[in-house]
């Protein structure tokens, strides 16, 4: 073999992995020497702003809406009717816009440093007409849903509602933006990647879910469910085709295309006519925005909800009103909705190969791009063709669903299941472990390393560094996953904690013909159509026949992919991040198909319901600590640094600068609804009126940190065609910390305003 040389950039990555890895051994040390809480965090601080607006409040989805509690009565539920009783809910869950890193990429230094729109939890509350069974399904603009988040919610619901919600008929799904802060985990891999246990996001994100289902629960109204299905064209790409080809090409035969392109839409209708919601199911990534961002935000799919909503909820601000539209996450593994596809950043030319590597610069120059001039533009261009043939379907949908509400679910130890591939022959799953690939990324987001996708063996190098940092993977491990050559044997690390979750969910929901599979991870497109046919026969095998089955991806606990069998073997990114090795597919199959037979012969009363999942303690503190913000000497929080111009044209972009505080500070605010207005003068009521806010795609809040705690926010208001012409303001709202020797942090709010401006059309 010939001898291995590094260039600079890779020598200089290896000598950063290694302090990077020295750092966190010490980190660790120094928390478990001392004890240390998860962060300096506790308690609420009140303070609110006062804004006069022409938007409607009284069925406001905003986050100060009416909450259900055990002291509020809920009305009595009509039962002589057919349908079913339904509650939407809308609930802010942002969290931190800064120092944080943002989910999904993986990728150092991508952290928050503003905010593009804001993230919501979406409920549904589904129940028969005498309400005795009812389930609940929240779609969670987040990277993915952690077993710790998941276990937070139904103790809380618990609490609240007694045996009402349950961990059988909940199910949570994250929708999987890539823009989403980090930071909400349990297992020590994912609380690395987001170098920390942040509380106070955790907190935001359990609040946001319960106060959805809790709007939700109090909202709800009989109605009638209807459902539709049609294909989506021109927002996806298979991004691993070279995988998707190695499945039989008899299976391939009966597909048109090597991504799903099926929605499925739930309409959701009062009976006296009122429109209440829709969930949607579909499959695409989440990553048209890429691993250069650094705004939070919800991605393509998120701005399919946005438009769905502003359409139905007329007259209310972004975020508000009460219809309720879920882009929730599918079968997406495999697909990216980068659809000019990958192209070598320094040539120009494809590199659409089994290895996605370049000629010049190797893998780290093959990039896919959208459709669009820059990744906000492609980000709206999916969006919107995603929205415009929901729309579609959800206005023609005329199918009723109609029957009983059931639910089943399980704990399962991933990591012991014998499958049965025939009737003489078991193979079993693996314990966690990540491939060399998994360090490759994917053509949606490299590396940046010299990994590549497709590689079956080891390299001595990363070999013997991995050894002496984190141990050697035993021989069981890496015969268990072969061909997979084994880079991280998380299954066998268990410092601080599990570096991977053993026990999994694995859940099923069904309204009359439909079934909601939540799966605890991402389905490439081959593997969650196998899973949803076997489903359908086994429902079909005991009597319930025709069933519609949708899959829920990103549900209850994150366990990275789901490839086939035959897709495995090529070890491409998804592959090397299937984590319970090659028979991960066939033992969920099982598992789901087992879910279906205990609904369709209702037996789930029979079922066991598995190891309970663990709760650690003690978590990695955020590496990045709270200090006390400052302003410039001569100035105060809020003030104006650079100002608005005077006169703008419609399509043109107004701009303020202001001397800001760190925005992590309102995360901790409850009564915190934005971090800007932009408002109109009224000369009709002689006041200013609120026209948009942080949560509206023409905004943007950027916050660029200084030295000794000192920061500035910009605000840009990117003015559209339909703004009307008059005068407007852009006004900030903040919070500082304010740290005095010997007493603890207080948390201030503050506010700034620019000076008016006009808008003109011509």
């Amino acid at each position: 073999m010939a001898k291995r040389t590094f260039s600079m950039l890779e020598t200089f990555l290896i000598f950063l992995l290694v302090m990077m890895t020295a750092i966190t051994v010490a980190l660790l040390s120094l928390l478990f020497i001392t004890s240390g809480t998860i962060e300096n965090h506790k308690g609420k601080y009140s303070g609110s702003h006062g804004f006069l607006t022409t938007q409607h409040t009284q069925a406001s989805q905003s986050p100060t809406a009416t909450q259900a509690s055990p002291a509020t009565p809920v009305p009595p539920l009509l039962q002589n009717f057919s349908g079913y009783h339904i509650g939407v809910g809308r609930a802010d869950c942002t969290g931190q816009v800064s120092d944080i890193n943002l989910m999904g990429f993986g990728k150092a230094g991508q952290n928050a440093q503003g905010l593009l729109t804001r993230l919501y939890s979406r409920a549904f509350v589904l129940a028969e007409p005498d309400g005795s069974n009812r389930v609940v399904f929240v779609s969670i603009e987040i990277g993915m849903v952690s077993q710790r988040l998941r276990l937070e919610v139904v103790n809380r619901l618990k609490s609240k509602y007694g045996s009402l919600y349950r961990r059988d008929n909940v199910i949570l799904s994250g929708t999987h933006t890539h823009s989403a802060p980090a930071g909400f985990f349990q297992y020590t891999l994912f609380v690395l990647a987001s170098e920390g246990f942040s509380n106070r996001t955790f907190e935001c994100i359990v609040s946001g879910i319960i106060k959805s289902i809790d709007i939700a629960h109090q909202n709800m109204k009989p109605g009638k469910i209807f459902i539709n299905k049609g294909n989506v064209i021109g927002v996806q790409i298979n991004r691993s085709p070279t995988s998707y080809l190695r499945n039989p090409q008899s299976e391939r035969a009966r597909y048109s295309s090597n991504t799903e392109r099926e929605m499925v839409v739930l309409k959701m209708v009062a009976l006296d006519g009122a429109e209440l919601g829709l969930i949607s199911w579909f499959a695409v990534h989440p990553v048209s925005m890429n691993n250069t961002n650094h705004l939070v935000n919800s991605d393509n799919v998120g701005y399919t909800s946005y438009l769905f909503e502003q359409e139905k909820n007329r007259g209310y601000l972004p975020g508000q009103g009460p219809f309720v539209a879920a882009v929730a996450s599918s079968i997406l593994g495999d697909v990216s909705p980068n659809i000019l596809g990958p192209h070598c950043i320094n040539t120009g030319e494809s590199c659409d190969n089994a290895n996605n590597t370049c000629p010049i610069g190797g893998p780290i120059m093959c990039m896919a791009m959208g459709p669009g001039q820059d990744m906000l533009d492609s980000t709206q261009i999916i969006g919107r063709t995603i929205y415009q043939r929901a729309k579609e379907l959800y206005a023609s949908a005329s199918q009723e669903v109609t029957g009983p509400v059931a639910s089943a679910h399980q704990w399962v130890n991933m990591t012991d299941v014998t499958v049965w591939l025939n009737s003489t022959h078991t193979a079993k799953t693996c314990k966690p472990a990540l491939g060399y690939s998994f360090a490759a990324g994917t053509i949606d987001g490299v590396s940046g390393l010299s990994f590549m996708q497709g590689t079956t063996e080891t390299d001595p190098f990363w070999e013997s560094l991995r050894d002496q940092l984190l141990g050697r993977p035993s021989y069981e491990i890496k015969e268990c996953h072969k061909p997979k050559p084994v880079l991280l044997h998380t299954g066998e690390m268990t410092r601080p904690h599990l570096w991977h979750p053993e026990i999994v969910d694995v859940q099923i929901i069904t309204l009359g013909s439909l079934a909601i599979a939540a799966v605890p991870g991402e389905l490439t497109t081959m593997s969650g159509r196998r899973l949803r046919e076997a489903i359908q026969a086994e429902f079909a095998s005991y009597g319930m026949k025709d069933m519609t089955v949708a899959i829920s991806g990103l549900c209850n606990v994150y366990t990275h992919y789901i490839t086939t069998y035959e897709e495995y073997q090529a070890q491409r990114y998804e592959a090397a991040s299937t984590i319970y090795g090659p028979h991960t597919l066939s033992a969920y199959i099982q598992l789901f198909r087992t879910l279906a037979k205990a609904i369709a012969t209702d037996t789930v009363a029979n079922m066991s319901s598995g190891p309970e999942p663990p709760i650690f303690k003690q978590l990695i503190p955020p590496l990045i600590p709270n200090i006390a913000d400052s302003t410039p000497i001569g100035r105060n929080f809020g003030d104006v640094l650079e100002p608005v111009k005077p006169e703008y044209r419609v399509g043109e972009v107004a701009e303020v600068t202001f001397v800001g505080a760190n925005p992590k500070n309102s995360a901790e605010n409850q009564t915190h609804e934005t971090f800007l207005t932009v408002e109109k003068y009224e000369d009709t009521s002689a006041a200013w009126h609120i026209m948009y806010n942080d949560a509206s795609w023409e905004t943007r809040f950027y916050w660029h940190k200084g030295l000794l705690g000192q920061s500035n926010a910009t605000i840009e208001w990117h003015i559209p065609e339909t703004a009307q012409p008059g005068l407007y303001r852009i006004r900030y709202f903040g919070h500082n910390r304010k740290q005095e020797i010997l007493k603890p942090a207080v948390i201030l709010s503050f506010e700034g305003t620019s000076s008016a401006f006009e808008v003109v059309t011509t």
